[in-house]
């Protein structure tokens, strides 16, 4: 509320175009066409798997009736719309030479600020070495070349809004670390949110061998599910941090992708359950986004397996690295041989997972138009929930 109202109060000037040049596909943060590449990237504030996900855990809880559905529903993603429109107004407000200096790769833009200056003002974006510095200094920072990620770009952008309502220039620094904490109690929020998501669905799956780990009030499956899913991502988090190229960065190119095609799994089922409602006059509102995801989805599926740039596709940008290795060769990012090897099985294990993800959409969208036309094919309600498990008097987790 606050953001919005320093938005209002501020009326930035938008310094970004509308279009830049790298339209074209060979843009310094990411590569590849226009589309599908921008409809995967693009996720939270307009169609998130993510956010399906953890709707399944929470949203039911919140719900008396369905008719409390539109509120909580889709009221919720108007808000999430609402926040995403002042990111980007908060990113759009910075100079496009910060903006790229920001989020370029330190293998485009180099570490120090003529360097940064020299690769950005080619691009396009005229910079200064003077003016990055300044900007550095003015949010407290040493630097501030090549902190890709989104979060840093926003805390500058929410400093320098909230620095025009109050403090000027002499409080950026406070403001800025001020949103960098926003962002983290945020992130912190998303993580216990998608742990609880992830214990339901685990103790689905391990109670169809263990009937009483359906159980989601039963206090000992509870402990042991929330456990493992702590214990997965904690290894995947403490990996990424020790080793530069392992952990979550392994998976990480997937996740625009995978994301979109778990969204577009969610408005699959959910158009199976109108259609067992018997309320399929109005399946279209599912079915036109699923049918939009699925298209999206497959297509960067194929490109980032299949592409033969080495920008865009992981076998391609594999048999880059290990051309080169064989070369006896290092490639940016590697540092040495062993980050070479790394690198060609990171791309393995992503085409071979971007592969099998593909698979999965595609037995779902034959296993929804199968449960659908069964459903149209009868006169009577089928929807039916699953009975839930008692406790057995040892209970406490909600």
């Amino acid at each position: 509320v606050a953001l919005a109202v320093g938005i209002v109060f501020v009326a930035p000037s938008l310094h970004m175009p509308a279009l830049t040049v790298f339209t074209n596909g060979q843009g310094p943060v990411w590569k590849g066409s226009l589309f599908p590449f921008l409809f995967i990237t693009i996720a939270c504030g307009s169609v998130s798997g993510f956010h399906a996900l953890i709707a399944s855990g929470t949203t039911p809880k919140l719900i008396a009736s369905e008719v409390d559905a539109r509120f909580i529903g889709y009221g919720s993603m108007l808000m999430e719309s609402f926040v995403a429109i002042m990111a980007l107004t908060s990113a759009c407000i910075l100079e496009p030479g910060i903006y790229f200096t920001m989020n370029s790769p330190a293998a485009i833009v180099g570490t120090t600020p003529e360097s940064a200056s020299e690769a950005v003002t080619k691009m396009g974006f005229p910079v200064t070495p003077e003016l990055i510095s300044e900007r550095a200094t003015e949010v407290g920072e040493q630097t501030i070349i090549s902190r890709a990620g989104g979060a840093p770009t926003l805390a500058v952008g929410m400093a320098e809004i909230f620095s025009g309502v109050l403090g000027g220039k002499g409080l950026k620094a406070f403001w800025y670390h001020f949103a960098i904490l926003f962002e983290a109690l945020f992130i912190l929020t998303a993580v216990d949110a998608g742990t609880r998501a992830g214990r339901f669905m685990l103790q689905d799956l391990l109670g169809t061998a263990i009937p009483s780990f359906k159980s989601t009030s039963s206090l000992v499956p509870s402990l042991v599910a929330t456990f493992l899913c702590v214990t997965a991502w904690g290894c995947m988090l403490y990996q990424g941090v020790t080793d530069p190229l392992g952990g979550v960065n392994t998976l990480w190119p997937l996740f625009g992708m995978s994301n979109q095609m778990l969204a577009a799994i969610a408005l699959i089922l959910a158009t199976v359950v109108i259609f067992k409602m018997k309320r399929q006059q109005f399946a279209w509102v599912t079915i036109v986004p699923a049918t939009w995801l699925i298209i999206c989805t497959m297509w960067a599926g194929f490109e980032k397996v299949f592409s033969s740039d080495a920008a865009v596709g992981f076998i391609a940008h594999a048999s880059k690295f290990k051309t080169a290795a064989d070369a006896g060769t290092v490639l940016t990012p590697a540092k040495s041989m062993e980050q070479m090897q790394q690198i060609i099985a990171n791309d393995r294990v992503d085409a071979a997972l971007s592969f099998l993800f593909t698979l999965i959409v595609i037995s779902l969208v034959v296993f929804g138009v199968r449960a659908c036309v069964k459903a149209y094919g009868v006169n009577h309600w089928t929807a039916k929930e699953t009975p839930s498990v008692p406790d057995n008097g040892v209970s406490g987790v909600v």
